[in-house]
């Protein structure tokens, strides 16, 4: 399965990278929405990890976008938002889940 992980933290997108490689996944990682957008518009996913602080374009926006194209995509949010109104924005988005980062 291929996933795309689109984080602007180098460290944790490496980190995810890396673990998610090592259990037998294609991983590709993209920093921003704007390419976040981009790359799922053209290839073929089995997953996305979406962080909503992304520079040049809100990852909400990128879940937006995507599911207005009725992209059946799962989507993982991860992201550093704790507030309730942010989970449920993303889950009524389209979102499969959202997990806070420690």
């Amino acid at each position: 399965m291929r996933i795309l992980i689109s984080e602007d933290d180098a460290a944790l997108a490496e980190a995810l990278r890396f673990a998610l490689t090592q259990s037998g996944f294609a991983v590709d990682w993209v920093a921003n929405g704007i390419d976040a957008d981009e790359a799922l518009k053209g290839a073929d996913f089995g997953l996305l990890i979406l962080d909503l602080g992304l520079p040049r374009l809100d990852g909400l926006e990128v879940l937006r976008r995507l599911r207005r194209r009725n992209a059946t995509l799962p989507v993982l949010i991860l992201s550093g938002r704790e507030d309730p109104e942010q989970k449920v924005a993303g889950l009524d988005l389209g979102a499969d889940d959202y997990l806070v980062k420690p």
